[in-house]
């Protein structure tokens, strides 16, 4: 049973793995080329300094993970699917007014819990420890997703609301 459990682990996180690498380039490679790079890089700090922290704290702990000696965090879930769902997330509330970035909130962060409350219970992906629960990895990513789209709000104020690589005609006269 146990090792049909890690055959269970080790597949679900290579294969989620290469897919959300698959569906990377599509996210990036968009009009607003820079901005969606700041996106990427900003969740990628933002989220591995969170998963440092819990997993010090030992919120949390991988027993499955790339790179196990040298990482205690998720690589995976860090650096490629985290990143990835915050890129279509700030790209579908680009225009978005504060109620629909808040409720565009929710196609992301519910599968994300669940699936993550499956590697819990099913998987030795992630251990939750210390009374870590559902609920905590849900708000903690609803926090996450907001600074993030703060951040990238912020700079769109700072660049007159405009994306930071502009299309038009007329900024090429």
């Amino acid at each position: 049973m146990r090792r049909k459990k890690q055959r269970l682990s080790a597949t679900m996180l290579y294969t989620s793995a290469v897919v959300a690498l698959f569906l990377l380039p599509f996210a990036i490679v968009k009009r607003s080329f820079k901005d969606w790079i700041i996106v990427y890089l900003v969740s990628i700090i933002g989220n591995s300094w969170a998963d440092r922290y819990l997993v010090s704290k030992g919120y949390l702990k991988y027993e499955i993970r790339p790179f196990k000696k040298k990482f205690k965090i998720h690589l995976p879930f860090d650096y490629v699917h985290y990143p990835l769902m915050l890129l279509y997330y700030n790209q579908w509330t680009l225009n978005s007014k504060p109620i629909g970035i808040f409720l565009k909130l929710f196609p992301f962060i519910i599968p994300q819990v669940l699936i993550e409350t499956f590697a819990a219970k099913k998987t030795k992906l992630i251990d939750w420890k210390k009374g870590w629960t559902w609920y905590h990895s849900a708000i903690s990513l609803v926090l996450k997703f907001l600074i993030c789209r703060g951040i990238i709000g912020m700079i769109r104020i700072i660049n007159d609301k405009e994306l930071s690589i502009n299309t038009s005609s007329e900024d090429s006269k």
